[in-house]
């Protein structure tokens, strides 16, 4: 049936939008989160000031996989964004500036040239319950490498950062 009134065709269109608009805010605030990049390790893929959302749902069903990058706690400090490099169970080192899992090479697409291993140096064997985490920056992340970091348990870390918002030329989904 067509509506002919105008005005009751216009308050239809407004009542819909409404709801639209409802039920997007319910999604995003129910399973996603924003927050706002700091620091230089994530560039030049994520950038200081950039704002993301935070998939704050799926790791309560899945694993984090390799190349994710994701946001953790650590200590008492702020939230930080690394890349998942390490996965439970398996061994890292890092040797002339490149990432090894159980003795393969890494693909470095995603990761810089690393000039500091840290404590990658020698084989560095993760638990069932922890991950490897470094930045995309590698020379300007303090990350896994580093004891005051150090392996990463799967407690500390809150969400998988897929989305960017702003800045609006940067719209639409991170790569993995």
């Amino acid at each position: 049936m067509k509506e002919k009134n105008p005005i009751r065709k216009w308050v239809r269109f407004l009542m819909d939008v409404i709801v639209m608009i409802s039920l997007a805010w319910l999604v995003v605030h129910s399973f996603l989160s924003q927050t706002t990049i700091s620091g230089h390790s994530m560039e030049p893929g994520i950038s200081a000031g950039d704002i993301v959302l935070v998939d704050i749902l799926s790791y309560r069903f899945f694993a984090p996989r390799r190349m994710d990058i994701v946001i953790f706690q650590r200590g008492g400090s702020a939230e930080n964004v690394k890349r998942v490099v390490g996965l439970p169970g398996e061994t890292v080192t890092i040797q002339n500036g490149s990432v090894y899992i159980d003795g393969k090479l890494l693909d470095k697409q995603r990761v810089s040239n690393i000039a500091l291993p840290g404590i990658a140096a020698n084989p560095v064997e993760l638990q069932q319950d922890e991950y490897f985490l470094i930045g995309d920056n590698a020379d300007s992340s303090e990350d896994s490498r580093f004891q005051n970091v150090g392996n990463v348990k799967r407690s500390q870390i809150s969400g998988r950062v897929w989305f960017r918002l702003l800045p609006f030329r940067k719209f639409g989904p991170l790569p993995r």
